[in-house]
């Protein structure tokens, strides 16, 4: 079941590599968009509403998920950039996938969103000097994070998420 739920392996975070890996971090972020429209590819309704592990999201709600999470991801380094060690909400990703955009609308929207969010998020990254990755919001949850965390949570979001369509559909013979 583990490796269901994290096909690539959870999320670690180490700051010492955190300038060494920053390029290729912000080039995984600008190529999600492409892997998870390469995933999704040819899929039908019945297969986008299979979710990827028992009791797990539907690949739909994962594409879905995907496009939230990188608005709010980008909000947040926008708040972080502009703010001192600002205050963020949490979202609650287990509701918003139960809305009806997230388990009934076509992914297209979504996908979109997610490309011109990782656009803006790619020029922006790219713009700033190093110094600037140390910059950071504080969460409620996981408290202080810095640019370098959050560019390398979604570096790995991504390829995370990827990872559980393109394994249902290994599994499945899509």
């Amino acid at each position: 079941m583990e490796q269901l739920k994290y096909p690539i392996g959870k999320f670690q975070f180490d700051e010492s590599t955190a300038g060494e890996l920053r390029l290729s971090r912000i080039e995984e972020l600008a190529a999600t968009v492409v892997r998870l429209r390469q995933a999704v590819e040819g899929l039908s309704d019945e297969q986008l509403d299979t979710p990827y592990r028992p009791d797990g999201w539907t690949a739909r709600q994962v594409a879905h998920h995907m496009a939230d999470a990188s608005m709010n991801g980008f909000i947040r380094a926008k708040l972080a950039l502009t703010e001192n060690q600002p205050l963020v909400k949490t979202f609650e990703e287990n509701e918003w996938v139960k809305l009806h955009d997230s388990n009934r609308l076509p992914i297209e929207p979504s996908l979109r969103m997610l490309e011109g969010i990782h656009e803006r998020m790619d020029a922006l990254l790219r713009s700033l000097p190093p110094e600037s990755f140390s910059l950071a919001f504080r969460h409620p949850v996981s408290g202080l994070n810095s640019l370098d965390k959050l560019l390398a949570y979604f570096a790995w979001h991504g390829k995370h998420h990827t990872a559980h369509i393109t394994s249902l559909r290994l599994r499945e013979g899509w």
